[in-house]
Order: structure tokens, then sequence, then C-alpha cells
């Protein structure tokens, strides 16, 4: 693989380099009439490797190209994939007007833009393009990488002659086996958590909340669900505290995401409901067997009864039953996501590169 990364940098014809489906270029991302590069966002979700990315749903399509869009839409983009790889990144500016490559959703850096065994390849590529563009290598600011990893190494070895690399942030993610379904993923949580559970599940069927599941098929319907979690969120302490999902842009990232998820019929939402109204839900995504949780607030009336934790089990209860084989919660770093930690077993860690030509 290192033959591959290095092959366009050197511009050795001796060496190999991955096929493109079409010259590498940046470009800006319209969809106002159809989907954007279909064909390359089907490899690109394909080539992400569910096994060994901590975080396999932020690498993917949706999540990186709704960020793009409520985010930093005016950004151009380079995009090139093989047969079973896939690279994507946005071109940004540093302060000093220094050039800068980086994923499309470059606020957490949750996901790696590098997809698929031929990832480095494309990267090498895209490199020789853009410095014969730039006049000079640009820097880069990628996120997603696992230490120690396959992925780590062949990016290293690719670029560590040409840029100095620095580590720019890390953060710890949390995930869970939904294998033995629900018993299965309980068992697996502290008798405290268990007990305080059944508590409240008590507490709650006696003042009569019940669990609604909504898996909206179109536009409408994604819009329309929206709209209750909206609601829910302006009386939750974060809608009260206007730092939540009410706000802009995460209100135009989710409303975005929803709209993608209905494409595929892979949005999960559930609400918690006591009479007539929503009172509290839960919403994420599937990917594959994966599902990655987005939000979930609950009226701040109610918050006795520990509404987020009953949606988290009615939750993975209607995951189980579909045969989902994974609950990614995202980062569990810091003191306010610290609570991840008690849902969660796998806890691998996440780094973002910065890379500085040198």
């Amino acid at each position: 693989m290192t033959d591959k990364a290095v092959a366009v940098l050197w511009g050795n014809e001796d060496r190999y380099c991955p096929e493109p489906q079409r010259m590498m270029e940046l470009e800006y991302i319209t969809e106002e009439e159809a989907p954007w590069r279909p064909d390359l966002c089907r490899v690109w979700e394909r080539s992400v490797d569910l096994a060994s990315q901590p975080d396999p749903f932020c690498c993917a399509p949706i999540w990186q190209l709704s960020a793009h869009r409520a985010f930093a839409p005016g950004r151009r983009v380079l995009a090139q994939s093989t047969e079973d790889s896939a690279l994507v990144l946005a071109e940004a500016f540093l302060s000093s007007g220094q050039p800068l490559l980086t994923s499309l959703e470059a606020h957490w850096l949750f996901g790696c833009p590098l997809q698929g065994p031929d990832a480095i390849g494309l990267l090498a590529e895209a490199l020789a393009v853009m410095s014969h563009s730039y006049g000079h290598l640009p820097a880069l600011l990628l996120g997603g990488i696992v230490p120690g990893s396959r992925r780590a190494r062949e990016l290293y070895a690719c670029c560590e002659s040409l840029f100095t690399i620095y580590l720019a942030g890390e953060c710890i993610q949390g995930g869970a086996s939904l294998e033995g379904g629900l018993d299965g993923f309980l068992s697996r949580r502290s008798a405290n958590l268990r007990s305080k559970w059944r508590k409240s599940c008590r507490r709650a069927a006696d003042r009569g909340v019940t669990f609604e599941r909504s898996c909206p098929t179109d536009t409408a319907g994604a819009d329309a669900v929206y709209a209750r979690m909206l609601a829910v969120e302006r009386r939750s302490w974060k809608g009260v505290g206007h730092c939540g999902m009410t706000e802009s842009p995460a209100r135009e990232f989710y409303a975005d995401m929803i709209r993608r998820l209905v494409v595929r019929g892979t949005a999960r939402v559930m609400f918690a409901r006591h009479e007539d109204q929503d009172i509290g839900f839960i919403f994420g995504g599937m990917l594959g067997p994966c599902y990655r949780g987005q939000q979930f607030s609950y009226d701040a009336a109610w918050k006795d009864l520990s509404i987020g934790n009953l949606l988290q089990v009615e939750q993975i209860r209607w995951l189980c039953e579909e045969g989902a084989v994974r609950y990614d919660m995202g980062t569990a770093s810091g003191e306010p996501m610290a609570y991840k930690m008690h849902w969660t077993e796998a806890h691998p860690t996440s780094q973002t590169w910065f890379l500085q030509p040198r």
C-alpha cells in the first residue's frame, strides 16, 4: 500500500496507482435538482469499514453531506473513488491563507475521509493534483484516525517525508454490542443501572407513559416527525437554554440528515408520550446493522421519570428486534458525555491529525 500511496507524488510510472473513475478536480456540491454523484456515494458508503471504524456512520455520506450543507455549503470539494474505495475532502483555508483539505464535516471531525483499500493511493493522487493547482502542497486535517491501525500506519508512511504530523485532537467513542438482544445488552450494564431502569419503568407505566416507534419513509413524513422532535426540544433544558437542536445550524443539520435517512429507510425515531402529547424523543440512523444515536431530549417537566434512560432502552429493544448488532453513541469524552460510559462497553480512541507541509 505504501507504493500505491507514493506513486503519484513521486511520478514513478513503475509504481501502482488505483484507476480513478473520473478526473479528480475541485467542484461544488449541487443537490437542488438531483443527488450529488450517486455512484460515488454508493461506493463511499460501501467502503466504510464497520468493524474497525469507531464511528462508521460519521464516515459515510449521510452524516458528511448533511454537515457540509448545514455548516459550510460554499466550499469546493475534492472527491474520487475506485471500485471499492473513496476519498472525499473539502477545501478550506487557514488564517494565514494556506490551503487546507479536510473532511466535509470538520466541526467535530468524527469521521475519517479515507475509506477502502485504495484510499491512501487516492490521497496521494489528490495531493499531486492540488500541489500542481496551488503550486505547493496543502495542509491536511484528518479525523477518525484509529491509533495503531493499518490506516494510520499507511497514512504515516505515505506522508511523513512530506509533512510534519501533529496530533490535533483525541476522543473516546462509546459503543455497545447488541449480541443477545435486549437481555444481553442489559446483562452488560451495571446492577445499579438495571435497578434504576426497572424502577423508572414501573413509575412511567403507573403514570401512563407510552412509547411510539417512527420510521418515516418520505420527505413529508420526515418533516412531520422532525417538527414533533423540535417541539419537545423547545420544552427541554436545552431548548430553554437555547443550546440544542432548535438553534441554527444544528436545526438545519438534523433536518437535512433525517430527510436523507428516510430515502434509505434508515431513520429510527422513538417518542415517549403521555395521553396525546410527546414528552420525549430519541433519534438516530442505521448504517448496515450498526445504529448511531444522534439526539435525545425530553420535556423538563418530566425529568423525575428518567425519560432519557427509558428512551434509550426502548430504542435498543426496537433495534434488537430488527437484528441490529451495534449501538454507537458517539464521543464519550468530557464530563457532559461521561454518562455514555455506563451504557457502553467498547471505548476505542479516535484521533485527529494535522499534517503541515515541510
